[in-house]
């Protein structure tokens, strides 16, 4: 397992149990976890990820009491935070000094979670020390992270995708903490972790509340697991076709109606997918802004994709209130978002980084 600190460390793991698949010698638990550990980072920001998430929040680290096994589960854990998101990921954000900010980093303190609620019931006081202060390092960065990155002029977009992000990565904590039980849920680690973007309003000097309230008004329904677009396969063909973070799509969109590694016939079933998804998604803008880009993007590429599709998907798209959402320029869209973390900045700022500041 030493393979695994490597950035590339889950390519490691992946290959070593492609070519040998035994999982049941003495070592099976801790090889099955780096399993879970590798097929989930390599797949969770693709269109279809693997669900072994209470596997690895919980329920493998319930498997064995031997501390030298547990252990050595958290070394894994750890160098799961090491692994390279390049070909894994698009929905990412680049926060300067602060590093990538993505939801890959939810999943790894949903994992780091699991560690320290085991540590904590087997009374292993050295690494749930380990444990909570790698979770406590990980949320200050994202906590500094997101107040930087709002309060640069020009990122209000970025800020809005921090959101998205942060919020998903408390609630993967939260589902980790979910696991704990007795003592450990009423613990001094419980009361700091838990619900961040919900009532606990003293963890962290309650910063998390501000991309919560971002999340709340204007981004929810842009959480969705994107169940529409999972039956098309040709999206799988190559990393560039990855979904970004929403619900800025329109580049998205322009990039399936121009790029060569998708053939016509496929870009016609990308197409009604999203347009099919609009429905299937009540209250998601996503799926519009993409569909416009894609449109914007080749007008000509756009009418014949439509005129392919079954006689359905075309009344959908005719919809009236589909061709308004379809009408609104980019900017305008994106106006909207601006404006609120403008907004924002302006109301909150001194008091966002006075908070960030006084954190340790």
């Amino acid at each position: 397992m030493s393979e695994a600190a490597a950035p590339e460390g889950f390519l490691h793991i992946l290959g070593a149990v492609r070519a040998d698949p035994s999982l049941r010698d003495q070592d099976g638990l801790l090889r099955y976890f780096a399993l879970c550990l590798a097929s989930h980072h390599s797949t969770v920001a693709t269109y279809v990820p693997t669900d072994v998430d209470s596997k690895i929040r919980g329920l493998l680290w319930r498997e064995t009491r031997d501390a030298e096994t547990l252990r050595a589960m958290f070394q894994l854990g750890q160098a799961m935070h090491r692994w390279t998101l390049q070909g894994c990921s698009l929905r990412t954000i680049d926060c300067g000094p602060h590093g990538i900010v993505s939801g890959h980093d939810g999943e790894w303190l949903s994992v780091m979670a699991g560690a320290l609620g085991r540590f904590m019931a087997l009374g292993d006081e050295e690494f749930a020390a380990l444990s909570h202060a790698a979770i406590h390092v990980e949320l200050l960065r994202e906590a500094r992270a997101f107040v930087d990155v709002c309060m640069t002029p020009g990122r209000e977009l970025d800020t809005m995708r921090m959101a998205m992000s942060v919020i998903h990565n408390l609630g993967d904590l939260n589902q980790g903490i979910s696991f704990w039980t007795g003592p450990s849920a009423r613990s001094a680690s419980a009361l700091q972790f838990e619900r961040l973007a919900q009532e606990n309003v003293a963890g962290y000097g309650g910063v998390f509340q501000f991309p919560g309230s971002l999340y709340k008004e204007m981004l929810a329904s842009e959480g969705h697991r994107h169940y529409p677009l999972r039956a098309v396969k040709p999206l799988r063909r190559a990393a560039e076709l990855m979904l970004p973070l929403g619900p800025f799509l329109d580049e998205y969109g322009a990039q399936l109606a121009t790029t060569k590694l998708l053939k016509a016939e496929e870009k016609v079933e990308a197409l009604e997918a999203m347009v099919r998804g609009c429905k299937k998604v009540p209250g998601q803008s996503g799926y519009f802004r993409a569909i416009a880009g894609f449109r914007e993007a080749s007008s000509r590429v756009f009418d014949d994709s439509v005129s392919r599709m079954p006689t359905s998907s075309q009344k959908l798209l005719r919809e009236p209130e589909m061709q308004k959402k379809l009408a609104v320029p980019r900017r305008s869209f994106e106006s909207t978002y601006v404006k609120r973390v403008e907004l924002l900045r302006k109301q909150h700022g001194a008091n966002m980084r006075r908070v960030v500041e006084g954190l340790r």
